[in-house]
C-alpha cells in the first residue's frame, strides 16, 4: 500500500479494484475498495465491495472499523458493516487482519446482524512475483453461518466458497490492470436450497479490471 504523511505521524493507504466481466453468460461489474487512515498502532479502516449483474446491483456492502495493532503483523478490528443488497442489513464486526505464515494476507471476521444472525468470513491471498511487474495472486474466500438465514436462502454451515487467481501487470505500484479468473460455489445446505429453487450452485467468472493505490 502507498503511504502519505500528513504530519503528526498520520498516514493513509487506499486500494480500489474495479472490473468488468462475464459469469455464466451474464455481464458483470464489480468493485472492491479498502483502506485506512491513522498511524502504526491505531487506524480507521474503511471497506466497500459489490457486484452488479445484468445491470442490477446484486451485492453491495460498506464497512467502518477501528483497527489496533496487537502484534507486528496483526491488527484487531471492531466496527460495523451495512449491506445495501441483497437485503438491507446492519452488522457488528469483530475480526483480525494481517500476515499469516508463508506471507498469506489474511482477513477473518465475525458478524452479528441486526436480526441476531451470526456469520463469519475468511479471506486469504498471496502475491507471487513472476517478474518485478508481473504478479499473480491466488486467493480463497469462504463464508460460514451459525444458523439458517431464510430470507437470503442461506443454510447453516459453510455457505459458499470462492477460489481465484488474479494476474496483474504493475506499470507502477499505484496502477495495475488485471485479469481475474475465479470459481464460486455454494456449499452444504445453501447449495441444497439453491437446487430446490432451481438456481445455479456454482459459477465461473472472468473479470478484466484496474487496481489503483492512492
Amino acid at each position: 500500500h502507498a503511504l502519505k504523511e500528513h504530519g503528526g505521524g498520520i498516514f493513509h493507504a487506499f486500494r480500489l479494484e474495479a472490473g468488468l466481466g462475464q459469469g455464466d453468460g451474464e455481464n458483470l461489474a464489480e468493485w472492491d475498495f479498502d483502506g485506512w487512515i491513522g498511524g502504526d498502532e491505531h487506524k480507521l479502516w474503511i471497506k466497500s465491495e459489490g457486484e452488479r449483474a445484468a445491470g442490477e446491483t446484486e451485492q453491495a456492502e460498506a464497512w467502518l472499523m477501528y483497527s489496533r495493532a496487537i502484534t507486528t503483523f496483526w491488527d484487531l478490528q471492531v466496527g460495523a458493516r451495512h449491506d445495501f443488497q441483497p437485503t438491507s442489513t446492519a452488522y457488528l464486526v469483530l475480526g483480525i487482519n494481517g500476515l499469516a505464515p508463508f506471507f498469506l494476507e489474511t482477513q477473518a471476521h465475525l458478524f452479528l446482524s441486526d436480526e441476531g444472525d451470526v456469520s463469519a468470513r475468511l479471506r486469504m491471498e498471496k502475491d507471487v512475483l513472476l517478474t518485478q511487474r508481473l504478479i499473480i495472486q491466488p486467493y480463497l474466500e469462504g463464508e460460514l453461518y451459525a444458523q439458517d438465514v431464510r430470507d437470503r436462502s442461506i443454510g447453516a454451515g459453510l455457505a459458499d466458497l470462492e477460489i481465484g487467481l488474479q494476474t496483474r501487470y504493475e506499470f507502477s505500484k499505484r496502477f495495475a490492470p488485471y485479469l481475474d479468473l475465479r470459481y464460486e460455489r455454494k456449499t452444504g445446505e445453501t447449495a441444497a436450497i439453491a437446487k430446490r429453487q432451481g438456481e445455479d450452485r456454482d459459477a465461473s467468472v472472468v473479470m478484466l479490471g484496474l487496481k489503483v493505490l492512492f
